[in-house]
């Protein structure tokens, strides 16, 4: 076992911070010999619990969960920062043709180094991925986390319409392809596979009926799409599923609506959509950086918790503007205050940091797994230096309570807080940095 003295940031089922400012956490192997922590509270009431084990002190620091990506595109990592009108325009002049490149076994290959380096390097130890339509832009991205061992869920995109040459695909090989990744990859270590229709406009209603018969044969692997995101696809799905009284309904006539499908944007939806979504145990993935980016709208905070729809953070890279989970929560934060058809809605620190933890664990499905630093959870967590620049050193030193010191770090800080990070109980010495 291995130990470790900081402050400690976990949270209770309720969504609130529990704060340890002098902390120990014990990390060990599970009965099944997984890395998970064993123990988590005051450094004065544990210590004595474990006579012998050696504990590695990082004063003036936070060990906090891991982060969870909600919904990020594997193959936009060059896309980021991409200037376009709208969602529409954007996809056909800069993400389809880079997408087209992972036609390239190699390029896919050495671009999942790249997209994990970033991820880590922002703190983020979970992650739901859009792949591309190539079956191997899977397999390079699951192999190269395997050899990480990082907790990666992803999938191989079906598109078999409106699609441009390079990266539509064909509907019944689709299918194939499909079902072979879910048989190779389902549950292999600490890794998963997602059933990844890109979005309901991109898929013919035989390839939406395939992947709903997919997902009803193997339960236990995860659906991720795309929904609501802006008023000229809605226009759109309703010209192309006329039966489908919402563009939500889509999904669910074709059994792609239940636990463990995370569906990405959710903003222009009514409450029955709302409903429908929670009913069948579908949560929202909120990407507030690309919303903004796009101009697509606003997630409304105040009709997710009136319907109880679950929820939690996404950064949705290329079309999202930082990996960093702080600039997300930062814009989420400017969406609750700013965004609401309903008034009085206002994201609190603790909040906000939950969706991009436990929130989003809960949402996948993985609560009590990931997203915590609760007894029996995976052994993925950050070291956080909460001085880690000059302005924010002294924004932090002033604060009076646990909402000034995460909601200072959330508006000033970036991947520079992260300093270490720690993957199934492997703690780095530095995190990955740029290229050179």
């Amino acid at each position: 076992m291995q130990a470790y003295r900081a402050a400690l940031l976990s949270f209770d089922d309720d969504g609130s911070a529990r704060y340890e400012s002098d902390g120990l956490l014990v990390v060990g192997p599970d009965a099944s010999g997984r890395k998970v922590i064993r123990a988590s509270g005051s450094y004065a009431a544990l210590a004595g619990n474990y006579p012998g084990v050696r504990v590695t002190e990082f004063p003036g620091r936070i060990l906090a969960p891991g982060f969870i990506d909600l919904h990020v595109h594997f193959p936009q990592t060059d896309v980021i920062g991409s200037p376009a009108e709208g969602l529409l325009p954007w996809l056909e002049d800069y993400t389809f043709p880079h997408e087209a490149r992972f036609a390239d076994q190699a390029y896919a290959v050495a671009m999942a180094g790249v997209f994990l380096d970033e991820l880590l390097r922002n703190g983020v130890t979970t992650a739901l991925a859009f792949c591309t339509s190539h079956p191997h832009s899977v397999d390079a991205l699951l192999e190269e986390s395997e050899r990480r061992g990082m907790r990666t869920i992803a999938g191989k995109v079906l598109q078999d319409r409106h699609s441009p040459e390079g990266v539509r695909d064909e509907t019944q090989q689709s299918l194939v392809d499909t079902e072979a990744l879910i048989r190779r990859w389902q549950g292999r270590g600490r890794l998963g596979y997602a059933i990844t229709p890109r979005f309901a406009p991109s898929c013919t209603e035989a390839q939406l009926r395939g992947a709903g018969e997919l997902a009803a044969r193997y339960p236990d692997v995860w659906i991720q799409s795309h929904v609501a995101e802006n008023q000229d696809e809605i226009r759109w799905v309703r010209e192309l599923f006329p039966q489908s009284r919402s563009y939500v309904s889509v999904y669910g006539d074709f059994g792609l609506l239940r636990e463990r499908a995370i569906y990405a944007h959710c903003i222009h939806i009514d409450d029955e959509d709302r409903a429908l979504l929670r009913d069948t145990g579908a949560a929202a993935a909120v990407s507030p950086t690309s919303n903004l980016f796009l101009g697509s709208g606003f997630f409304d905070y105040a009709g997710a918790r009136h319907v109880g729809l679950r929820y939690g953070l996404a950064s949705d890279v290329g079309g999202g503007t930082s990996f960093s989970p702080f600039h997300t929560m930062l814009a989420a934060y400017y969406v609750g205050r700013e965004g609401q058809t309903k008034p009085g809605v206002s994201l609190g620190p603790q909040h906000l940091w939950w969706q991009h933890t436990a929130g989003a664990a809960r949402a996948l499905g993985l609560e009590g797994v990931a997203g915590n630093l609760r007894p029996g959870c995976e052994a993925d967590f950050v070291l956080l230096d909460p001085r880690a620049t000059p302005l924010l050193a002294r924004r932090t030193q002033q604060a009076r309570n646990l909402d000034e010191l995460l909601f200072a770090m959330i508006v000033l800080g970036d991947d520079r807080v992260v300093e270490r990070v720690a993957v199934d109980g492997v703690i780095t010495s530095k995190v990955p940095g740029p290229a050179a």
